[in-house]
């Protein structure tokens, strides 16, 4: 029968089938041969051992459609990037440090913004003005208020979606509501995954429903883009693109005169938060010795 891999630990690796569950399962020596090993959200046959004690072998790896390395898992639809609205407060920096990311990975974004019912409509406005012009999805959502969450379901639906942001966020929150309850009887091989939790940080993959899987990515909990060189950095602001041409080809946007972009912050076409990450994003990068 065909599932996906939703967690790895020691050898063992946890197979969802829609049908009918989780199962334990080993890889068959086959993949040692091939030189290729199983990962976190790859689709799977495997050959049941027991159905009783939900046992199996993973006898074959259907063809992935995407891998990334950091953190490792394959099959990735999408990305939400989930910040509060408040408390915390929103690091536009470090927002843009994922947006920059998921572009690197080529990894459709939507931008969720919880805690949605502790800020009035105005701040909302002036969030979504940030981004908006970049051209991202962006969603509000509220535990307290369900704002936003039947809209989240449908965007999740179907897809393999990877959850990315800061801790104190309600990550864990909008998970645990998404999840109503639906896959209680993960609940049964707990104690088996258990021996795993405090030694491994790899990803793992939560059923949602039928084929709706949410990845827990702790390598996203820190953001580096330092593979990134400075004059590739303003290819991942769409908004920079304007109308009138800079003075330079191959302008940068930085300290360069006749700039078009500066000209449109100026003029509040483009704004000027977004604007001034990507100067201390520019620097940064800049800063970074390369050998």
């Amino acid at each position: 029968m065909q599932g996906k891999i939703i967690k790895g630990i020691a050898g063992f690796y946890y197979v969802h089938v829609a049908e009918s569950g989780i199962y334990e399962c080993k890889a068959k020596g086959i993949f040692r041969k091939l030189n290729t090993k199983p990962t976190v959200g790859d689709d799977c046959i495997i050959e049941v051992i027991s159905e009783e004690e939900k046992t199996g072998n993973i006898s074959e790896l259907l063809p992935r459609r995407n891998e990334l390395l950091r953190p490792t898992v394959s099959n990735v639809d999408q990305a939400l990037v989930i910040f509060a609205c408040v408390s915390p407060d929103i690091n536009y920096n470090l927002l843009d440090r994922f947006l920059i990311r998921m572009q690197m990975e080529g990894i459709p974004t939507i931008m969720v913004f919880n805690k949605a019912d502790l800020v009035s409509d105005e701040v909302k406005a002036l969030i979504r003005e940030v981004y908006e012009r970049a051209g991202n999805k962006i969603l509000f959502t509220s535990k307290n208020t369900l704002e936003g969450i039947e809209e989240l379901r449908e965007i999740l639906r179907g897809k393999t979606s990877t959850v990315a942001g800061p801790s104190g966020v309600g990550k864990s929150t909008l998970v645990n509501i998404l999840q109503s309850n639906v896959y209680m009887e993960t609940g049964a091989i707990s104690d088996k995954i258990e021996r795993g939790k405090h030694t491994t940080r790899h990803s793992e993959i939560i059923p949602i429903e039928g084929s709706t899987y949410i990845v827990d990515t702790p390598g996203f909990s820190t953001l580096y883009i330092n593979e990134l060189m400075p004059e590739e950095l303003k290819d991942f602001y769409p908004d920079f693109e304007v109308e009138n041409r800079c003075r330079f080809d191959g302008c940068n946007h930085f300290k360069e005169p006749d700039c078009a972009v500066k000209d449109a912050v100026n003029s509040g076409l483009i704004n000027k938060t977004r604007y001034d990450n990507y100067v201390l994003l520019f620097e940064e990068l800049k800063s970074i010795k390369r050998y």
